[in-house]
């Protein structure tokens, strides 16, 4: 497929997107339907002013009209996660290696009997996390509260807070931060 047929290509899938024929179109840029009819057809390429103009008139603008979705990242294979043990053998496992690009964060902690992740100072965004084994305990502000394999949580991380191990068996939960905070 030539530049000009893949340009015009997002141009009628952009013009679709938004319930515009042809013709509305060339009123909104001023120009002719026959015009934007030959530019998605890939007979004509635009100059990059009217190309501008057009796509500024779909609500978009040059940056997202040529950006590729393909460089999306979606699938974020076990070898690219990035660990940390501790000495005790807490694990905390960054399962997407470029969240922090992202408005959330995942972890997989795994917490020994026994054991604590530091204490959190209060901040901006939310937790969520989901018990995958054992029990955790949650210190929110004033509040404790033990959760259990199967239970997920939910908070505003607007006051202190702490994880730890709530039993004799290894505990294993899914974190997620919004926005990154690790």
């Amino acid at each position: 497929m030539s530049i000009e047929e893949q340009i015009g290509t997002k141009i009628r899938n952009l013009r679709n997107q938004n319930g515009l024929t042809q013709e509305e179109l060339a009123d909104r840029t001023e120009l002719t339907k026959g015009f934007i009819s030959q530019l998605e057809r890939g007979l004509t390429a635009p100059s990059v002013t009217t190309l501008m103009d057009i796509v500024e008139c779909l609500g978009s603008n040059l940056s997202d009209f040529f950006h590729e979705d393909d460089d999306l990242q979606i699938v974020f294979p076990r070898e690219d996660y990035f660990e940390k043990e501790d000495e005790k053998g807490n694990v905390i496992s960054w399962l997407v290696a470029t969240a922090q690009r992202s408005s959330m964060e995942p972890t997989l902690v795994r917490l020994m009997p026994g054991e604590s992740l530091p204490p959190d100072k209060p901040h901006e965004g939310e937790e969520f996390g989901y018990v995958l084994e054992g029990s955790i305990r949650l210190t929110y502000g004033e509040k404790s509260m033990v959760i259990h394999k199967g239970d997920s949580f939910l908070y505003p991380a607007t006051k202190n807070h702490q994880i730890s191990s709530a039993g004799k068996r290894v505990s294993t939960f899914l974190w997620i931060s919004s926005p990154p905070s690790f």
